[in-house]
């Protein structure tokens, strides 16, 4: 495991030169990069919005590592899919990949790529899946996820990044039907990067993925086992790496290690680059203003990803002005062993922790649900260009 830091804002020199020595002290690519492979360099692009926000991968990261599987006498594919109801291309230009392409870099919209089955051997939430065949095919996989909190995750760290590859109907089956957080980790053990290089040069806190602030860390994070690259992320970042459950099912399957007497770190020590990041939900409580007669039933053991989704997807109705709906309104989240009291109020119970109490009211399923979902059964709408309007 490899940290590298800066303490100035860096120019593109900066970056390739940050880049190439986390590489380097990471193992470098010499014996995962073949003359003549295909190697896909697959950044955090989940939405149009401009790498100084913090909350996608800088096309600087991605150019030096693609100069350098160039180098070896490799093709690199810049390859991303945008979070549903985002178009990847405008993400390309919001967030500076098109002036690679105009340079000779080459960019795929995994959203429009052909897909092959892939079995998922062993797979619990999975058995198969259906990913971009260009994707499948690659010699090699680099990962380049950025480091940023996450309203339904916790953090968006290496294992999570790769869910980007998806087609847009297995995005949202992995939260309705297969439960995201071992679905990401089992996604893992079929598409495995050779080494992930984790953008923290200017990184995302509070209201992630997307409308989070930025935070200035000048880090360049690198290695080969993405379990262990996360441990340390999270370290770095204040979060108990447990609490991170992507991370730990990943380690489950024995993508990686979470022992942190086991992970090496070289460079810059964790300690000297440690900041406290504030969490989504910390900042969803600051922001929200909730209207009278409205009740949010946490169960305590509610998890982060239905507590997330669903104070975000308050936030998304309160930025929008909407508030008014949720007047004598309930909203239940969390694993109960008995239903809440009754009550007149209209009743929304969230995921698959309240399906007993479907008949209730009504039901949002998902583990978690996407926020489009629990939106959707808030104003009984279909409202996914609400859901858009709210990502600009």
């Amino acid at each position: 495991m490899a940290i590298v830091r800066t303490t100035v804002p860096p120019g593109e020199e900066d970056v390739d030169r940050m880049v190439r020595e986390a590489v380097r002290l990471s193992g470098g690519l010499k014996d995962l990069v073949a003359c003549g492979a295909t190697v896909i360099i697959k950044p955090n692009l989940v939405a149009p919005a401009a790498p100084e926000r913090g909350a996608t991968t800088d096309p600087r990261v991605c150019k030096s590592l693609a100069d350098q599987v160039r180098e070896l006498g490799a093709h690199p594919l810049i390859a991303d899919g945008s979070a549903i109801g985002e178009d990847t291309e405008e993400s390309f230009r919001v967030c500076g990949y098109d002036a690679l392409r105009s340079q000779g870099y080459e960019l795929i919209d995994l959203k429009k790529a052909g897909t092959v089955k892939v079995p998922v051997p062993g797979g619990t939430a999975l058995n198969e899946l259906h990913l971009p065949e260009v994707v499948v095919l690659a010699d090699a996989i680099i990962n380049v996820p950025k480091m940023k909190t996450h309203d339904q995750v916790l953090a968006t760290l290496a294992i999570k990044n790769m869910k980007g590859i998806l087609p847009d109907t297995l995005k949202k089956k992995f939260h309705t039907t297969f439960g995201v957080f071992r679905a990401v980790a089992e996604l893992n053990t079929v598409v495995k990067p050779v080494l992930s290089v984790m953008d923290a040069i200017i990184a995302h806190e509070g209201l992630g993925p997307v409308f989070g602030t930025p935070v200035e860390m000048g880090l360049i994070v690198a290695g080969r086992d993405p379990v262990a690259l996360d441990t340390i992320a999270g370290l770095v970042m204040g979060i108990e790496p447990t609490r991170i459950e992507t991370t730990g099912h990943a380690a489950e399957l024995g993508l990686g290690t979470m022992d942190i007497s086991m992970i090496d770190v070289v460079g810059v020590p964790v300690e000297q680059v440690r900041r406290r990041f504030k969490l989504a939900s910390e900042a969803l409580e600051e922001a929200l203003f909730l209207p009278p007669g409205f009740e949010l039933l946490f169960n305590e053991m509610a998890c982060t990803g239905c507590r997330n989704g669903v104070l975000s997807t308050l936030r998304d109705l309160e930025i929008e002005g909407r508030m008014d709906i949720l007047r004598d309104m309930r909203i239940v989240a969390g694993k109960m062993d008995a239903p809440p009291p009754a009550s007149d109020k209209r009743t929304l119970f969230v995921g698959v922790c309240t399906a007993g109490f479907r008949k209730l009211g009504e039901y949002v399923q998902g583990c978690p649900p996407n926020n489009v979902d629990i939106l959707s059964a808030i104003t009984g709408t279909s409202d996914h260009e609400f859901f858009a309007r709210t990502q600009e």
